[in-house]
């Protein structure tokens, strides 16, 4: 493997190859597991981020990787499970007002200012990120990695993460007197396309 560079934004390096996230093209998942008595009647559900933007430099012959932002409209996260109408609503309306509490915290943003890049292959790539969240009105350092492939004008950026809602000042939703909740631990999964701007 060639040997990892990393590039920082406020060092002033060189990265000129700009990406910008498609949103239509990209996916972007939350897993939560239920818990409690009764969590084998109840399901884990599986939660879309159908609006999210951002943007990223990456020089695929240098290995190097500018700074990256995704920023993500909070309230349009939806339920993607086949439930019945109401249960969607009524999970979409808890979601909002009781534990993201959209109105107060619409957007949710992930910043990473050093990224270390290392080849994996022809037009493959695994990327460390060491970046923050800002979620609910909290900052934490939530490192990813991802693998990428970039072809031309197209990114494609793949991985996974955990998240502690706890560490977020998030009360896990608990239903039934605590005999049916949701686990503090969430899983995120993403697949992310970026294209160069016409």
């Amino acid at each position: 493997m060639e040997q990892v560079q990393t590039a920082d934004r406020e060092a002033g390096q060189d990265v000129t190859n700009c990406f910008v996230i498609d949103g239509r093209s990209s996916r972007f998942t939350v897993r939560a597991f239920a818990t409690g008595l009764l969590s084998a009647m109840g399901h884990n559900p599986t939660i879309s981020i159908r609006d999210f933007s951002g943007e990223i430099r990456f020089n695929p012959d240098k290995l190097e990787a500018g700074a990256f932002r995704l920023a993500v409209r909070a309230a349009s996260l939806g339920i993607q499970d086949d439930i019945s109408s109401n249960d969607r609503r009524e999970m979409e309306r808890v979601m909002n007002e009781e534990v993201l509490e959209t109105a107060k915290f619409p957007e949710i943003v992930y910043e990473a200012s050093r990224i270390a890049v290392t080849r994996l292959g022809d037009a493959l790539y695994a990327a460390s990120l060491d970046g923050a969240l800002s979620l609910h009105g909290v900052v934490h350092n939530e490192p990813i990695t991802a693998r990428v492939t970039c072809m031309g004008a197209m990114l494609r950026a793949s991985g996974d993460l955990s998240l502690s809602q706890s560490a977020y000042n998030i009360k896990p939703v608990s239903v039934a007197g605590g005999a049916l909740k949701v686990k503090d631990e969430l899983k995120l999964s993403f697949e992310i396309v970026a294209r160069k701007p016409t």
